[in-house]
């Protein structure tokens, strides 16, 4: 049977590998248009209603994490767990390895008003058994029945749909087998995200962003680039070289320009290069070599470093809904690091109401933008914003990010613990009490001494030193990648306080005292007797 009926998706080719691209895509356009209608009906307590998490990090790294590191960042999304508050909702939720169950416990004892017990009846766990550093979708369509098992268990593919962490053609894939919509950008306007196409699109809309160049596939391009630069503007002192797919900082290098020759000058082009060839990478585990394959194979990009006496990188969280609306969420100061301060770690939420209400009326711009051609789900816009000296700020748009990205989890584990809002127009989040809340969070409390906890050693701490969000007072901590724990020695957490000093105080007392405990679980205790 080859043929396909107008609006059937049923029919058609038999197997999956029996399409063409073009049959693929057709057949996820008419499941994307049931995504409207599951929208309409989520929250109404239908018996039959579903979701199934597959939160695979389909993403093109240089050098690709190991495999336990990609279970974790498929476990950080475990605070959609939460989600199961709704009574009759149903969840599967698939990973590459078993999730531990005192994990899955922790999650389900956060939800407000529900007993642990029902929630857990209502959720199913799958694993793929596979701890290979390849994604999760890779994985999942390398095995066609485990792929059935799982749309055998959805009770009505008209009331479900997919919910990925980002959307490449493998995710459209996996929804196509299990014959439900996905809640994410259509594949086919990825190029938008990536670090040439979001130049493009900020020049498009009028936003402003970096001076510098794009779509460049090699070093002789960067070169070329960086010279135009300085034709432009001979002060500029740093430039940042970037992959275009490049993940949370890790797919940008430094280019030190102080001291080379004169704009224009003969020996400018060779010293230029020499400093490209130099330049600081901002992953210690990527070799130059292979940074510079990336840059033939995927393109890149050039631009000038915003530098000033007071400097932040700010973003904005939104989403275009099923029924086309853009709805402006949060705003987060994040938090860098890493070798030359362009490595995302973790984020401060609020933003400051200094710059907040402009990078979100920018932002806005963006997102009309977008939900003009077609983008669905959540995205986030990164800033760099640099205070003048009479106060003001300036803003640059620097990052598209059409996928959840590091801010998500954390805000939508305090949104789904708290009922509470995002308000544009104070800066402001507020519960359903309305009471102030503010949030940090951190993927990265790591050191090696943390090998030294068990899961079950954390949530000793936890419970000894209070540190576990409280539901009276709806505050404390929420931890998060735990499974890398063990292996890494690393964990992450998001703090919650009525202001913004005290939350910053909680994450404080957080991350020393579960060092503190790891340094004294790491002190050997006197050897038995042996008489």
């Amino acid at each position: 049977m080859t043929g396909m009926l107008e609006g059937d998706v049923t029919l058609g080719p038999e197997t999956l590998s029996q399409l063409t691209e073009s049959d693929r895509y057709a057949r996820f356009d008419r499941l994307q248009h049931r995504m409207a209608g599951v929208w309409d009906s989520m929250r109404l307590n239908h018996h039959d209603e579903s979701v199934v998490v597959v939160p695979s990090v389909t993403l093109d790294r240089a050098v690709p994490n190991p495999g336990s590191l990609t279970q974790a960042y498929e476990e950080r999304f475990l605070f959609l767990l939460l989600l199961l508050r709704q009574p009759r909702l149903r969840m599967i939720y698939v990973t590459s390895m078993p999730v531990a169950p005192t994990i899955i416990e922790y999650y389900l004892a956060l939800l407000p008003g529900v007993i642990p017990s029902h929630a857990r009846a209502r959720l199913s766990l799958i694993s793929v058994d596979d701890s290979s550093p390849r994604s999760l979708s890779e994985k999942l369509l390398d095995r066609p029945r485990l792929l059935a098992r799982i749309g055998g268990q959805i009770p009505n593919p008209q009331r479900c749909h997919l919910i990925p962490y980002n959307t490449t053609e493998l995710e459209r894939d996996v929804a196509l087998c299990l014959g439900i919509p996905m809640y994410g950008a259509d594949p086919r306007l990825s190029e938008l995200g990536s670090k040439t196409g979001c130049r493009r699109l900020f020049a498009e809309v009028g936003i402003p962003y970096p001076l510098g160049h794009e779509d460049l596939r090699g070093v002789e391009d960067v070169v070329a680039a960086i010279g135009q630069i300085r034709g432009v503007r001979r002060t500029v002192s740093e430039v940042i070289v970037k992959l275009n797919e490049g993940v949370s900082g890790a797919g940008n290098a430094l280019v030190d320009l102080r001291g080379l020759p004169d704009p224009g000058s003969s020996g400018e082009r060779e010293e230029t290069r020499r400093r490209v060839l130099a330049m600081q990478l901002e992953s210690l585990t990527t070799p130059l070599d292979a940074y510079l394959v990336k840059l033939a194979e995927g393109g890149g990009i050039v631009e000038e470093r915003i530098t000033g006496e007071e400097l932040r990188s700010p973003s904005v969280q939104l989403r275009v809904t099923p029924d086309r609306r853009v709805e402006l969420l949060s705003t987060h100061d994040q938090l860098l690091g890493g070798t030359s301060g362009q490595s995302y770690l973790g984020c401060v939420f609020p933003a400051d109401p200094d710059y907040s209400r402009q990078i979100s009326g920018h932002a806005l711009t963006i997102a009309e933008h977008l939900a003009g051609l077609g983008v669905l789900g959540r995205f986030a816009v990164d800033f760099v914003v640099v205070r003048s000296r009479d106060g003001t700020w300036s803003s640059y748009a620097i990052e598209l990010n059409l996928r959840k990205g590091g801010t998500t989890h954390p805000f939508l584990t305090l949104q789904f613990l708290t009922d509470g809002l995002y308000h544009a127009d104070s800066g402001l989040f507020v519960t359903a009490t309305g009471q102030e809340k503010h949030l940090v969070a951190t993927d990265h409390l790591e050191s090696p001494e943390l090998r030294a906890l068990s899961i079950a050693d954390l949530f000793d701490v936890v419970a000894r030193h209070g540190l576990h969000f409280d539901q009276s007072r709806q505050r404390g901590v929420v931890f998060h990648m735990i499974s890398s724990l063990t292996e890494h020695g690393r964990v992450g957490l998001t703090a919650v306080g009525d202001s913004a000093a005290q939350a910053e105080a909680t994450y404080e007392r957080a991350q020393r005292t579960v060092l503190d405990e790891a340094a004294a679980a790491l002190r050997e205790s006197p050897l038995p007797a042996t008489g």
